[in-house]
């Protein structure tokens, strides 16, 4: 959360909550496809309070040997497990071959940039800094290759959302597309943390994206009970 460490934690549990509401609703209707996709809430759950913990570090001294543990796991979870994440997510739930067959290149893309931040994050240098409100994290990573791998990150985890037969996946892409450009565009500095933020908020709309499967599945089994079908 790019605010303080109170809205980082109470924003986290809230967004942990909606996760695990999603993942339970997922399971009740016998869906393990949607599972991965479902936790996606919780997952930045999680990453909202690791940078909470980022905060208590850089805003009290007492708090100082939180700094590389809340670091290093919110870093990993944006930059290492989200690239794979997303389309692993979507290509689980993707029922039509076809799609599946293309979604599994977005995968490897996700794949590639993941390796780079593992390998960045492992060997080189990551210092936070609050600076107007927010948190930056100032590396050493390689400054020629920043632009060209933010953009394969930002197709591998963006498109297969668009591309997907699942109905209204593509809203969480138009919504996270639209967070990136707000977030370029105003918080270039803090991108890493600002749009983990914006993420973190609009992926509540899983819920509801998984919300009319869900119902009609409930509505299917209560018809076939009923002699409906």
């Amino acid at each position: 959360m790019c605010f303080s460490p109170e809205a980082s934690f109470a924003g986290g549990i809230v967004i942990s909550s909606i996760g695990v509401a999603v993942v339970r609703k997922a399971k009740k209707v016998q869906k393990p496809s949607q599972i991965v996709f479902a936790g996606i809430p919780l997952f930045f759950g999680v990453q909202q309070i690791a940078e909470g913990f980022v905060w208590l570090a850089l805003s009290d001294p007492e708090y100082a040997r939180l700094q590389n543990i809340g670091t290093y796991l919110f870093l990993f979870m944006a930059r290492v497990l989200w690239p794979m994440l997303m389309p692993l997510s979507v290509l689980l739930m993707e029922e039509d071959h076809k799609r599946k067959n293309i979604m599994w290149v977005f995968f490897a893309m996700g794949s590639s940039v993941s390796l780079y931040y593992s390998y960045c994050l492992l060997f080189l240098n990551v210092t936070p800094n609050i600076a107007s409100h927010h948190i930056q994290y100032i590396s050493d990573f390689p400054e020629s290759l920043a632009v060209p791998v933010f953009i394969i990150y930002f197709i591998a985890s963006l498109t297969p959302l668009f591309i997907s037969s699942t109905k209204r996946a593509y809203l969480l892409g138009v919504l996270l597309f639209l967070s990136a450009v707000v977030t370029e565009i105003y918080f270039f500095q803090y991108l890493t943390s600002v749009w983990c933020f914006f993420a973190a908020v609009i992926s509540g709309v899983i819920f509801w994206i998984l919300g009319e499967p869900i119902q009609n599945s409930s509505s299917e089994t209560v018809q076939v009970e009923m002699g409906l079908k």
